[in-house]
């Protein structure tokens, strides 16, 4: 039996092969939307299926929901298996090189039998990419260029990722009444984007029991080491997991060590050293012995200092701030009313209106901004003048059913290349808020691109900057900007700056988010989202803000309502 998100993988790699193979965009389209869909379920797949309501699910005819049914029984689906024997392996790899489509990387299968990144790489520092009909040196020298991107990310996955195989993981082992701690630790814990492997910690008198459990888990494709006290695997999506088992006594210690950051335990040795003390991954020692710490917090306390969150644990002053009781109480989920970049039905989201605003209401928000797409993102049904005044209508009419909750009128309006927003002045006005984001253009230079969005940002109806820099997560660079002089323009203009929870987004970075904080910018945690389900992708704007040491004032989502509007009047010039 699968769960939803192998289901969901499958989903999009099928779409995948049938574009390789050149079939109907519109075929290949659907499972991928499919497999958006699955993954974004809410509550138990086993459920809809059944009572045979998978069909209720937009874009789920008859035909995938009997595949999704057969892949949840069975775990096997024929037409899945068909083509990973008729599409060779390499292709999917090649895939991940950044720009390169399915079309492209079957063109280079035909012409060349490239079906590996080394042999892509071989063939265009050969020059022979350039040659075949459709590509050329510009798109050669691009390719080269994704590349070397992978080489820099490695095999590291989206944060989101990982966190969904800790859980499963952990969540097994959970049901082992020998565990008496359990924890996952390393950058999962620090929230950083992406994560390169996972340790897991156990507490346990019984580390045989654990291990043998461990090493079995259907998530395991692979065991590298399996020992009394630390045993490797490799994972399904190819992650590496290490699982260490410590007696309870030295779980604090292990806790502390194996969540890191390395240049945040160096500067803890070195504190301990001042006060006579031996820090490592078994305890805290000194001429009275050893140190006897239930939890972390005893840890920091012994060393004279404030319990350090791991997401500031980075040697990025934390140590001296936590020396010096200045720590920043850093934002929290229950400190949230709302979010303010959310897509519906009306452009290319996947829930209408009041799905959306129900959804925000089963969240306990008091209110939630919607900012479809503006007229030029046609890709994205980008709505015209007159479908925004309808729309805007319809938030009237659904305002009307609430007394303790509201929809925002929003728009995600496009920065034209030459700096102008997507929709006349007049038709601005009639906004509660206007964010504004780059879709297009994005080969402009690092000077072109600054000036663009510095000249939309100091348009007076401006309230905030969506996705920075345009980055995707393991899949592209951002656009050339000078961010800084951006931020610094955002600061003088009081525009606001989103940190986008998108999982492939998580921008701004956090350390530009300090900076923000630094010269007084209001930051926005924002979801990106394309359905009721990607609301709570919040959350992982909310891991940035903490990583950036933003507490609650700092952050827009903390306002009322009438807080909220009064910040959204124009700006004084």
């Amino acid at each position: 039996m699968l769960d939803k998100m192998r289901i969901a993988a499958i989903l999009d790699e099928i779409g995948t092969f049938l574009e390789l193979k050149g079939e109907n965009p519109f075929r290949c389209q659907a499972y991928h939307n499919a497999a958006r869909a699955i993954a974004q379920l809410e509550g138990d797949l086993g459920e809809w299926i059944k009572q045979n309501r998978l069909t209720e699910i937009p874009g789920i005819g008859k035909d995938l929901a009997q595949k999704i049914e057969t892949l949840y029984k069975t775990g096997r689906l024929e037409q899945y298996e068909e083509l990973r024997r008729e599409i060779p392996a390499g292709l999917l790899e090649l895939l991940r090189v950044p720009g390169l489509g399915p079309k492209k990387a079957k063109a280079l299968y035909d012409n060349l039998s490239i079906d590996s990144l080394s042999k892509l790489r071989q063939a265009c520092q050969e020059g022979r990419v350039a040659k075949l009909r459709g590509f050329g040196e510009k798109t050669q020298q691009k390719i080269l260029e994704g590349l070397a991107f992978l080489d820099k990310t490695g095999k590291r996955v989206l944060l989101a990722e990982a966190e969904y195989l800790a859980d499963r993981i952990c969540g097994e082992l959970r049901k082992l009444k020998e565990i008496i701690r359990i924890q996952a630790c390393g950058s999962l814990r620090r929230r950083k984007e992406t994560v390169g492997d996972l340790d897991i910690l156990v507490s346990s008198h019984h580390p045989k029991i654990v291990m043998d459990k461990f090493v079995s888990l259907p998530e395991v494709i692979q065991v590298t080491a399996h020992g009394e006290t630390k045993s490797s695997v490799v994972l399904e999506n190819g992650l590496n997991c290490d699982l260490r088992v410590v007696s309870d006594e030295q779980f604090p210690f292990a806790l502390h060590y194996f969540t890191g950051s390395k240049e945040h335990n160096i500067a803890m040795r070195a504190r301990a050293q001042q006060f006579g003390l031996k820090l490592n991954e078994y305890g805290l020692e000194g001429e009275r012995g050893t140190l006897h710490a239930k939890d972390e917090a005893d840890i920091f306390h012994a060393l004279k200092l404030d319990y350090i969150p791991p997401e500031l644990r980075e040697n990025t002053g934390e140590i001296e701030a936590a020396a010096e009781h200045r720590l920043p109480k850093l934002v929290e989920w229950k400190h949230l009313r709302g979010t303010f970049h959310c897509h519906t039905d009306w452009s290319d989201g996947r829930n209408s209106l009041e799905e959306m605003a129900e959804a925000a209401r089963q969240l306990g928000w008091q209110y939630l901004g919607i900012a479809d797409h503006s007229q030029s993102l046609g890709v994205a049904r980008g709505l015209d003048p007159n479908r925004v005044r309808q729309q805007l209508a319809e938030i009237d009419r659904l305002n009307k059913k609430w007394k303790d909750f509201r929809i925002l009128k929003g728009t995600e309006c496009d920065v034209l290349p030459d700096g102008r927003l997507d929709y006349p002045d007049e038709l601005l006005e009639q906004f509660d808020y206007v964010v504004i984001s780059v879709h297009s253009h994005f080969n402009m230079s690092k000077e072109e691109m600054t000036r663009r969005i510095v000249r939309a940002m100091q348009h007076p109806k401006v309230t905030m900057l969506g996705h920075a820099t345009g980055r995707l997560l393991l899949r592209r660079d951002g656009y050339p900007l000078d961010l800084d002089q951006v931020l610094k323009v955002a600061a003088e203009n009081k525009v606001m700056i989103e940190i986008n929870g998108q999982p492939d987004r998580m921008e701004l970075d956090w350390i530009h988010v300090k900076h923000a904080k630094s010269l007084g910018v209001t930051l926005v945690l924002n979801p990106d989202a394309h359905s009721t389900a990607e609301l709570r992708y919040v959350r992982y704007a909310l891991d940035v803000a903490r990583r950036g040491w933003l507490e609650k004032t700092n952050v827009l989502n903390s306002r009322t309502l009438p807080q909220v509007l009064q910040l959204f009047k124009r700006r004084p010039k």
